[in-house]
């Protein structure tokens, strides 16, 4: 039998944030053991291109999940960007510009980032890292998406972990 399917819905969205807090405890296990074994500069290049691969295979089944359109554009980013596993996890919201040409994401607190100032450890640079997931993410959505960082670790931001702005390309 499966204990799932007994579960009430508020027991199904604790356990979906315990998964989601398991998947990123599992990265950050994963990223220390390279950085151990190869050093810091080859374990970001390993994180960016394991990113890059996760955010895609992400996005494919967010839109199978919530059947987003081909070539959905922005809009179907901002709802894929809601379903991911960090919105479990992570304060984030999406605002528009007022010609709704832009789409900004702000990841408003990152559970990785409070980790290391809690333990007292520099921020984690991850921009290089984020540029590659966000967007593969993004041009897995809509391939006419581009996408640049605002701001990203380890830059001083006291709002905000980081944010993202994506624009759709003509085309």
């Amino acid at each position: 039998m499966n204990p799932y399917a007994e579960m009430s819905r508020e027991e199904l969205l604790e356990a979906l944030k315990a998964f989601a807090k398991n998947w990123l405890a599992h990265d950050g296990c994963w990223f220390l053991a390279a950085e151990e074994r190869l050093g810091i500069d080859e374990a970001m290049a390993l994180d960016a291109v394991t990113w890059g691969r996760f955010a895609k295979a992400e996005a494919r089944r967010i839109m199978e999940l919530a059947k987003l359109p081909e070539r959905g554009g922005l809009e179907a980013l901002e709802r894929a960007l809601s379903l991911r596993m960090y919105a479990l996890v992570n304060a984030q919201h999406c605002e528009w510009s007022s010609d709704r040409k832009k789409l900004r994401f702000a990841m408003d607190a990152c559970r990785v980032q409070e980790a290391r100032y809690r333990k007292g450890l520099a921020p984690f640079p991850c921009r290089p890292v984020g540029e590659e997931e966000f967007r593969s993410f993004a041009t897995t959505i809509d391939p006419r998406i581009q996408t640049r960082c605002i701001h990203c670790s380890p830059e001083p931001n006291e709002k905000r972990a980081c944010t993202w702005e994506f624009t759709l390309a003509d085309g």
